[in-house]
């Protein structure tokens, strides 16, 4: 196809086919606008042959009828068998309608002038016409069909028709023929352009997607710095006072050398976990702002009841502050998300947070509320904070899964490494 011949595809869609309702299109495979205006070579598929037969089958079965028509007129036999003959080959002309469609149709109106024989391949041909071409060149060759089917009328004249009358089927068949061709070809592009506009949503769903992973990953990378910055404080004021008080006693040196050492420990396991994850330019250096653990998952879910909503806590974990701190923050982000969805999507429901583990087993987080019993206002949402957390739990070397519950309401689920 021709970007002349289809002005409303994108460039995609002239480079290679769209599908099969596209394919014998002018400039296509089989058109002419292909190769420099050479036709170009393509096989034809077996909807190609099917259709090519049906079209050869309806144009033999009309030019039968005409010859028999023109033999119960009492024409001469010399006419009857030209006019049998340049009508098997104007029906046999048909197989090259998909390579040459405006040239066909021009030459089979101005040989329907001379032979009713030709009428079936010239309807046929139109159809071709009217599906493959613009309106532009449609309305000339339609133009040119009407005029020779007017010149028939007077050439070739029907004793038991009125001239009126005959012009009148003629003109009507034109059109019908035309307008059927232009309504599949309209029908066509529909398909292509809807093909085209879902291809758009889903690459379009792709970037929203990529993009909502780069700003969790660029959330996780402050958070990390953050805390990361807080822990490389306390080792500055802990060695600072081994600095200043030199002659302090070994007992309380060796208290401040083991915080040095875990601060050292767990500032290095954090910093493993920011490489990679790029920190957004423009942000805040403010990197003593608290940091929420499991340890505060109880002060979380004390809000949302202070808020207005039934909340329950259910946790086997006896000592959250051994958890460590980005697999608390981790949690604690789950459960933030999976509470606010429950604010906004189902209000008035019991928010059920369940959390279980142990080290060496890794952590669960089960975040569930059953369905709004009445109505409920639309609020609207992307999904990205999902996105987010799934890629949070991920980055953690853990897995979260959501959706809805099989009895109704919604659920998530989430697993987190706890080494032992």
């Amino acid at each position: 196809m021709t970007r002349a011949d289809y002005p409303w595809l994108l460039p995609s869609d002239l480079a290679e086919p769209a599908g099969p309702a596209l394919t014998d299109g002018p400039g296509g495979p089989e058109g002419p606008g292909g190769g420099q205006g050479r036709p170009a070579r393509h096989r034809r598929t077996v909807r190609d042959w099917v259709v090519d037969t049906t079209a050869f089958l309806f144009a033999a079965f009309v030019g039968v009828l005409a010859a028999e028509a023109s033999s119960a007129l009492g024409n001469a036999p010399a006419a009857v068998v030209a006019d049998q003959l340049l009508g098997a080959a104007a029906c046999c002309a048909l197989w090259l309608r998909r390579r040459w469609p405006v040239g066909l149709a021009v030459a089979l109106s101005v040989l329907s002038t001379v032979a009713p024989t030709a009428g079936g391949a010239l309807l046929v041909a139109l159809f071709g016409v009217a599906v493959r071409v613009p309106f532009r060149r449609l309305a000339y060759v339609g133009g040119l069909a009407l005029v020779c089917g007017v010149v028939q009328v007077f050439v070739r004249p029907d004793p038991t028709l009125h001239p009126v009358a005959g012009i009148a089927v003629g003109v009507v068949l034109v059109l019908l023929v035309t307008a059927w061709g232009m309504l599949v070809r309209s029908r066509r592009q529909l398909v292509v352009a809807l093909r085209e506009r879902a291809r758009r949503a889903e690459a379009e769903a792709g970037l929203r997607a990529e993009r909502a992973q780069r700003a969790a990953r660029e959330a996780i990378a402050r958070e990390m710095h953050d805390v990361l910055a807080h822990r490389l404080t306390l080792l500055s004021v802990h060695a600072g006072a081994l600095e200043f008080r030199p002659d302090a006693p070994p007992p309380q040196v060796a208290r401040a050398a083991g915080v040095i050492r875990d601060s050292a420990h767990e500032a290095l396991q954090d910093l493993r976990e920011i490489i990679g994850v790029l920190r957004a330019p423009g942000d805040r250096e403010d990197g003593d702002r608290p940091q929420p653990t499991l340890a505060t998952l109880g002060t979380l879910v004390g809000e949302s009841r202070r808020g207005g909503m039934d909340v329950t806590l259910d946790t086997t974990v006896d000592d959250p502050a051994g958890v460590p701190a980005a697999t608390g923050r981790t949690v604690y982000r789950i459960a933030q998300e999976g509470l606010t969805n429950a604010r906004k999507h189902a209000p008035g429901t019991r928010v059920t947070v369940t959390v279980r583990g142990r080290p060496g087993d890794g952590l669960t987080v089960d975040v569930r509320n059953p369905a709004p019993t009445g109505p409920v206002p639309h609020v609207p949402g992307s999904g990205q904070g999902l996105i987010g957390l799934t890629e949070r739990a991920t980055l953690a070397g853990g897995r979260l899964t959501h959706g809805h519950l099989p009895g109704g309401g919604f659920g998530l689920h989430a697993w987190l490494p706890w080494p032992s």
